[in-house]
Parts: structure tokens; C-alpha cells; sequence
């Protein structure tokens, strides 16, 4: 894998990362959702770039000593080459130096591969959100790592 980066997202990163979003879920949010993130006191983004462009991101919303993960995306191409890894990393030090002591998200259970980068990361299932998925009406795992 050649040399990836990480830096904080900016308003000039949002059509790069909708491109990825639209290429990685189903739901996709868009470009302005992107851009007004940059501007939301509560959420922390990222970007991963290789030579100057893109190719992974991840975000959350940190509030009070809570990090609410909402993004983590890799470009298809570098799946299964440590990036997602590198990145979750990323985004735990940056809400950490928020201020945040836990962290939570939401996981389809088909992700296999995202539910063993979590718990690597220290993230246990704590419980389900039935129906969270609108696309396809799949449940959601609820995960958590209270000691960050």
C-alpha cells in the first residue's frame, strides 16, 4: 500500500467524499450533508488521502465525553490492506482529544469485516435496533467501548 495521510475534513473535501460515500453505501448522503459537517461544532471528520487525493474517510459527532461514530469509508480498492485500521485509529485519537472517553455506533450484521475492525478497536454489541436499516430493512448492532 503506497503512503496514506490523515488530516481534518474541509468544506473543499465534500464532492471527494460524497464520490466515496455514493461508491460505499447504500443510503448515501450527499456532497452539501458533507459540506455542512465541516461546519457542525459537534461532528469530527477525517480524511485518508493518497497522493493528494481521497480515498478513505471516517466521522463522528463528539458530545460532552461521547464520540457517536456516523462514517467510516474506504475506497473499494484498498479494502483488506490495513487502511481501515489506520484510519479508525485516526478518528479514535481525534475524538479522544476532544475530550471523548466512549465511543458508539451502529453496524449492519452482514459487515463482518466491520464488526472485527470494532472489536479490535475495543467495541462490544450491546444490543440491536430492529428494522434501523431503511434500504433493506436490516437490524442494526449497537456497539460500544466505554474506556477509551
Amino acid at each position: 500500500m503506497e503512503h496514506i495521510t490523515f488530516r481534518p475534513m474541509t468544506q473543499a473535501d465534500a464532492d471527494a467524499v460524497a464520490a466515496l460515500e455514493a461508491q460505499c453505501f447504500a443510503m448515501p448522503w450527499s456532497r452539501e450533508d458533507f459540506w455542512r459537517e465541516t461546519r457542525n461544532e459537534l461532528a469530527e471528520y477525517i480524511v485518508g488521502e493518497i497522493d493528494g487525493q481521497v480515498v478513505a474517510y471516517a466521522g463522528a459527532w463528539v458530545s460532552f465525553d461521547q464520540a457517536e461514530v456516523m462514517h467510516v469509508a474506504v475506497a473499494s480498492e484498498l479494502r483488506g490492506q490495513g487502511v481501515g485500521t489506520l484510519l479508525f485509529g485516526a478518528l479514535i485519537e481525534s475524538v479522544k482529544r476532544r475530550g471523548a472517553k466512549s465511543i458508539t455506533l451502529e453496524v449492519r450484521p452482514s459487515n463482518v469485516a466491520a464488526i472485527k475492525l470494532y472489536e479490535s478497536f475495543g467495541l462490544r454489541s450491546v444490543g440491536r435496533r430492529k428494522g434501523y436499516y431503511l434500504d433493506n430493512g436490516e437490524d442494526a448492532l449497537i456497539m460500544w467501548n466505554t474506556k477509551l
